[in-house]
């Protein structure tokens, strides 16, 4: 009886290494790889390469952990997508450039007064770039309705509830990350990678193309009348007319008529710019944007501090 057992067990060997074979797979993207599940930490500054087989150790809940060979914490996580051919098609952009556009755009004194719990605003103190100039928002092909191109439902869902951590970092250059981070004071917060996948894949660009564009239209708001006015008037209450009026005045007869003014809790918090395409001058896109009206008529220019 024993020596049919012992012939079994030697039979099931090949079987049970088998099953306990190591597998491979090809990186189809240069994405970081976390020390843990929950992306919050990536020791090193790691990231997979593009082509390169790893060793798969578990694949758990839309993640695998994989192992980087020589890195002092060799098991990472990463994203499943960052081994599937199935991201490169989810991450094709529209071939189109979009015809109109929404340049949103925050006075960021007035956001922090009513998101004090926000890392920017923690962190924002007098004398801060934020606190005298106008920062990025973003820029949002338009209607409304024209979100989440091509992107996959398990982004659009981390998206929407807001784990904005771990979304795919973008291929965006050192001088365009430097800028984010100056011009785009919830870049923190990840800010950037939210806009992205809602907005900036209906762009018809690439990731670094679109916050170069949105960038260069903010630079041009702020080196003009419009940044002048809410700084000569930060504490006191003024009027959607005479904001437009600048508008008028800086960038020719009828743009402010693409104005929106939003307003939260009297405080005025974001401009809307209605745009059109087909050229980097802010004056001349605003000949081509939509016309609105706002639901804010006056609102307070609000002063840095709670």
């Amino acid at each position: 009886m024993k020596k049919i057992i012992l012939s079994l067990i030697i039979l099931l060997l090949p079987l049970m290494a088998m099953s306990k074979k190591i597998v491979y797979q090809e990186a189809q993207e240069s994405c970081f790889a976390y020390d843990n599940m929950k992306h919050t930490k990536n020791s090193n500054n790691i990231r997979l390469k593009k082509g390169q087989q790893y060793r798969v150790i578990e694949h758990r809940k839309g993640q695998i952990l994989t192992l980087i060979k020589g890195e002092k914490i060799a098991q990472r996580w990463v994203d499943e997508n960052c081994f599937s051919d199935k991201k490169s098609k989810d991450k094709k952009i529209t071939t189109k450039k979009s015809k109109q556009n929404l340049l949103a755009i925050s006075w960021q004194n007035a956001f922090c007064q009513n998101h004090q719990y926000k890392k920017e605003c923690r962190a924002m103190k007098n004398g801060d770039f934020a606190t005298t100039a106008f920062v990025l928002h973003g820029l949002w092909p338009q209607p409304r309705n024209n979100l989440y191109c091509n992107v996959s439902k398990k982004e659009v869902g981390m998206d929407k509830n807001k784990q904005w951590n771990r979304l795919p970092k973008l291929d965006l250059s050192k001088e365009t990350r430097d800028e984010l981070k100056k011009y785009m004071s919830g870049y923190s917060s990840n800010l950037h990678l939210h806009e992205w996948i809602k907005h900036g894949t209906c762009y018809g660009t690439n990731a670094n193309e679109y916050y170069r564009d949105a960038i260069d239209l903010l630079k041009q708001i702020n080196s003009s009348k419009v940044r002048d006015f809410f700084i000569k008037n930060m504490g006191r209450v003024v009027k959607q007319k005479d904001i437009r009026r600048v508008f008028n005045q800086e960038f020719g007869k009828g743009a402010g008529e693409h104005v929106n003014l939003v307003c939260q809790k009297g405080l005025i918090s974001e401009l809307w710019i209605y745009i059109g395409s087909g050229s980097n001058n802010l004056k001349e896109l605003l000949k081509s944007g939509g016309k609105v009206k706002s639901r804010c008529y006056k609102g307070k220019i609000d002063e840095v501090g709670f």
